[in-house]
């Protein structure tokens, strides 16, 4: 499973024209639409002086071990371009490819697609065939985790073959500078539920969770957890679990918490099967494998995800649809704060679905001190919401971000003590802008503005789509390529990237 490496390849001609003339020709263009109303794909003035600096203050010093936590600069300008699109104008109506996981460096645009991980080089119009490298693995991907290490490396799950009752039973490291499977190995597999029995099929298989900590690759698979050294592959510790709890999903990061589902012994009726579960979490050295705390949520959570591991925060759900509290933990795991969301005044997204990702919560972004979420859309004269951070010690609302009339804010993630927000446009007429608010002044810098075609604005949203910032630059991403429909448009997006004009790959 060596990678399927053509560095030196260049794109092949097709409709859409040589990758790097189209890109060149796009900025062309838009240069000169841009001097009088707008333009498509990119918009500002050009300078960064009349902003004020909003450079982030640096956080501690990162190993390559280390999940990366990458400190953003503004760049240069505000002009945005287009800096990478992945689209295909072959798909058949009614054709659906799963499309797991996307991740960036400062070259490459790594996507997973079906059974194979593939990178682009940033910079390119790339359609199937232009990747700078791609990694066939054994089965579909099954598992990923949002991840990556300061050396630019994730993990991923595979089932053991194209079968459809295949297990989800192997995992991957990989490095996405140049595709390399790194190592990888397979792990056990119990069935859904309570029992460990070895299940007739993948459709009766515990759902399995892959994350990352500190030089430490961590699998869960229901019966227990087992951690591998990043480096070697080696394995450094499992755990097993006994009666009729199970391990059911990891969040990685700086730290590592494990999500535990327990299911009651009690057999009175229930009206749905969730009002027999418990969740419990647990904080574990990623060394030994050892418990530091453990914490227990309150019965009655429909379901428990970890947006955060340093500071602990718990996002649960008690009610019908959506989150309902985020709960503050301290570093023993005993309660700290709970920030209610209100009777549907502010939304958070957590995703593990068909993929157990426990810690993919791509709208709730959490620093040293705060929780940030964003509001329900208000819909007066014009949409409009904002994001409000709340005081992890107290549960309190602190600082409140206003989108303005006609656009959302989305919180993104940390960008060292302040927060990466994307806001879009809902006329096409103002530019979307990708935006650094500090939680201390509540000032707002504009890193850049920019617009996207009409094809590609499904992409945008970060409620139903990957959205990644990294090394200045923001990557919109499909979770599945899904054919054209009734229109007849045969050119489908699938990822888009925008970039300041002062940042070149």
């Amino acid at each position: 499973m060596q990678p399927e490496a053509n560095p030196s390849a260049p794109p092949a001609p097709r409709g859409k024209g040589t990758a790097r003339k189209v890109l060149m020709g796009v900025l062309a263009v838009v240069l000169v639409a841009a001097l009088g109303t707008g333009g498509w794909l990119l918009w500002g003035d050009g300078s960064a002086d009349d902003h004020g600096s909003g450079t982030a203050r640096p956080t501690q010093a990162q190993g390559r071990l280390d999940v990366r936590e990458t400190v953003e600069k503004r760049p240069a300008s505000t002009l945005g371009e287009m800096a990478f699109r992945f689209s295909l104008d072959d798909m058949k109506p009614g054709e659906h490819n799963e499309m797991p996981g996307m991740w960036a460096t400062d070259k490459i645009l790594a996507k997973g697609i079906k059974r194979t991980v593939a990178g682009f080089r940033i910079g390119t119009d790339a359609d199937v065939g232009d990747e700078a490298w791609k990694t066939r693995l054994g089965g579909p991907i099954c598992g990923y985790t949002r991840h990556v290490t300061g050396d630019n490396r994730t993990a991923v799950l595979f089932r053991e073959s194209d079968q459809e009752d295949a297990y989800c039973n192997h995992v991957a490291f990989l490095d996405l500078d140049d595709g390399h499977q790194v190592w990888a190995h397979d792990f056990p597999v119990s069935a859904a539920g309570p029992s460990q029995d070895t299940p007739d099929s993948a459709d009766t298989q515990d759902r399995p969770s892959v994350t990352l900590t500190h030089g430490t690759v961590v699998v869960t698979w229901g019966g227990g957890t087992v951690a591998y050294d990043m480096d070697r592959g080696t394995k450094r510790w499992n755990t097993t679990v006994a009666g009729r709890c199970q391990d059911m999903g990891a969040a990685g990061g700086r730290a590592l918490v494990i999500r535990e589902q327990c299911l009651s012994a009690d057999e009175t009726p229930v009206d749905v099967y969730w009002q027999r579960n418990t969740f419990k979490v647990r904080e574990v050295d990623p060394a030994t494998g050892r418990a530091l705390w453990s914490y227990s949520a309150p019965k009655g959570i429909r379901t428990l995800s970890v947006p955060s591991t340093d500071p602990a925060v718990v996002a649960v759900s008690s009610g019908e649809i959506g989150l309902t509290e985020l709960i503050s933990l301290d570093g023993e795991g005993k309660h700290r704060a709970t920030l209610s969301l209100g009777n549907d005044t502010y939304v958070g997204e957590c995703f593990d679905g068909d993929y157990l990702v426990i810690d993919y919560c791509p709208t709730i972004a959490v620093g040293a001190d705060q929780a940030f979420l964003r509001s329900e859309d208000q819909q007066e004269k014009q949409i409009s919401n904002w994001v409000i951070g709340f005081d992890l010690a107290t549960g309190n609302t602190t600082t409140k971000f206003d989108s303005g009339p006609g656009a959302l804010l989305y919180p993104l993630r940390m960008s060292g003590d302040q927060l990466l927000a994307l806001r879009l446009s809902n006329d096409h007429v103002a530019p979307n802008t990708l935006v650094s608010l500090d939680p201390r002044t509540g000032k707002e810098t504009p890193y850049f503005y920019f617009d996207v075609p009409i094809e590609a604005d499904t992409l945008t949203t970060p409620d139903v789509n990957d959205v990644v910032v990294q090394n200045g630059r923001i990557f919109f991403g499909a979770r599945a390529a899904i054919g054209p429909g009734a229109d007849g448009n045969k050119w489908v997006y699938l990822v888009l990237g925008i970039g300041s004009v002062a940042e070149k790959p």
